[in-house]
């Protein structure tokens, strides 16, 4: 399949899981981190969405699906955002997973404070 194949996908093209299935709760939870840092990342651009999915060839109602942590961005995807926002895709997804054990890490802050 070339690289063509995969711009402007609708956003029904990429996977989609209720993000209660995994049991634990670790892939929605890095899944939403992504799309925090996804978020965090244009806005400090100074990008809309339309203007990420233009530079990232993707479809602008996606990148908001991604930024909720609604849909689950694939190898291909990661590598279309980081290259638009000029890092490279292990840095991109590290970003998120950063974003993912700081909430986990004031979760049991807060537990600790409850008790």
């Amino acid at each position: 399949m070339s690289e063509k194949n995969y711009s402007r996908k609708s956003p029904l093209s990429e996977s989609k899981l209720p993000l209660s299935e995994g049991g634990d709760g670790v892939a929605s939870a890095l899944v939403q981190s992504f799309g925090i840092g996804v978020r965090q990342l244009r806005e400090a651009q100074g990008w809309s969405q339309e203007r990420l999915a233009e530079n990232s060839n993707l479809n602008r109602s996606y990148i908001g699906e991604i930024e909720r942590g609604c849909a689950i961005a694939s190898l291909v995807t990661v590598e279309k955002l980081a290259s638009a926002l000029k890092l490279t895709p292990s840095a991109l997804v590290t970003r998120g997973e950063a974003i993912s054990q700081m909430n986990l890490v004031r979760g049991i802050k807060l537990m600790a404070i409850a008790c």
